[in-house]
């Protein structure tokens, strides 16, 4: 299988250029017979989850297309991986429909389990066995065809720099080279959706890189019904930023969808953030004279301007609050978050830590 390497110091970039061939060639063989063409990858329509009096999804609509990138945007205990696992068919909708690659998750959960690829935010690797074993036995669960199987294995592991070690056990791999692996596993038997839980939650900057330069491959291989779709949640803004479309969530519902750009571009100001001897006289002093709403947001005295640039030096002349620092942003996907809920990312999951707590003890006592 040629090769590419993005850059020869860092071998663990290793791109694939000729995937989408071999996963066409995979879907044929392994006869997956019913997978609906002319369908939105991914269809929800009021989809709710119920874990005891908790609701964890608030009736969420959604349209994914064939061979996007979506992302599901949102802090800890937004409702994310309770969404996914709907559409893995790990969780059982309390209300509403969900289709994933024209297969109802309910009534054709098998038929989804055969279309589907999925990364779990936790490790699910057997740690005593090499990586080549773990991915042989995927491919019994899935039926890849031995015929096809050898090639499909060098493949994947060549896609995530793996291929020498696959006679290592994994309990030897970093935390990295885990995630790696278990992306090549849930490729193996080339789904039509890649769903990609958290994929790079606690790992360092450059393996997170390194991760995306394999999506950002697969994003580009093929086209028509060939090409994967991709579906992934996340806190981190700056992976969002990669994705064709993002839907932001906040306590179990949809609270804004668009592309990355589109949405920053409906916030519509520049982001202000000032340091005060007094933030709040510097608050009350902001809206009396300028009519301007602010808040404390991340220990700073925040608020949204029109070209805050030029805005700026008028508060160091007007306002009667002696400023120690204040610096001005354009606008980021956590200021569209903030527009909409009132609070960044980050204070969003400080506050959602109970709720995350209580949605768990709620999962376990149900039974999932």
């Amino acid at each position: 299988m040629a090769t590419v390497r993005a850059d020869a110091t860092h071998p663990d970039v290793v791109l694939l250029t000729a995937g989408i061939r071999a996963n066409r060639d995979t879907r044929r063989s392994c006869g997956r017979n019913g997978v609906r063409v002319g369908h939105s990858a991914v269809s929800v329509r009021g989809l709710v989850r119920r874990f005891g009096e908790l609701e964890a999804v608030r009736g969420i609509d959604l349209d994914i297309r064939p061979g996007e990138v979506f992302g599901l945007l949102g802090p800890n205990g937004a409702g994310k991986s309770s969404t996914i696992s709907m559409l893995c068919t790990l969780l059982r909708p309390t209300e509403g429909s969900a289709t994933v690659a024209g297969h109802d998750v309910v009534r054709e959960r098998d038929l989804v389990r055969r279309n589907i690829g999925l990364v779990f935010q936790d490790p699910t690797l057997d740690g005593y066995l090499t990586a080549e074993r773990n991915l042989r036995l995927h491919a019994e669960l899935y039926g890849v065809p031995k015929a096809v199987l050898d090639d499909r294995l060098r493949e994947v592991l060549e896609m995530v720099g793996l291929w020498e070690r696959r006679s290592s056990k994994v309990l030897t791999f970093s935390g990295g080279m885990k995630r790696r692996l278990e992306i090549a596993r849930g490729l193996l038997h080339a789904p039509r959706v890649l769903f990609l839980d958290e994929p790079t939650v606690g790992l360092d900057p450059q393996t997170r890189a390194s991760i995306w330069s394999y999506i950002n491959e697969l994003r580009k291989s093929g086209d028509g019904p060939d090409r994967i779709t991709i579906v992934m949640t996340t806190h981190y803004m700056d992976e969002a930023e990669y994705c064709d479309r993002i839907a932001i969530m906040d306590h179990g519902r949809i609270i804004a969808l668009d592309t990355p750009e589109a949405l920053k571009a409906s916030v519509g100001t520049d982001r202000v953030q000032i340091e005060t001897d007094d933030d709040t006289a510097a608050i009350v002093a902001l809206e009396q004279q300028f009519g301007i709403t602010a808040s404390i947001v991340e220990g700073a005295v925040t608020f949204g301007v029109p070209e805050g640039e030029l805005f700026a030096p008028r508060l160091f002349s007007e306002l009667p609050v002696r400023i120690r620092r204040v610096s001005v942003s354009r606008p980021s996907l956590d200021d569209v978050f903030m527009s909409y809920t009132g609070s960044t990312i980050r204070d969003a999951e400080a506050n959602s830590m109970d709720r995350l707590r209580q949605q768990t003890a709620m999962m376990r006592r149900s039974g999932g």
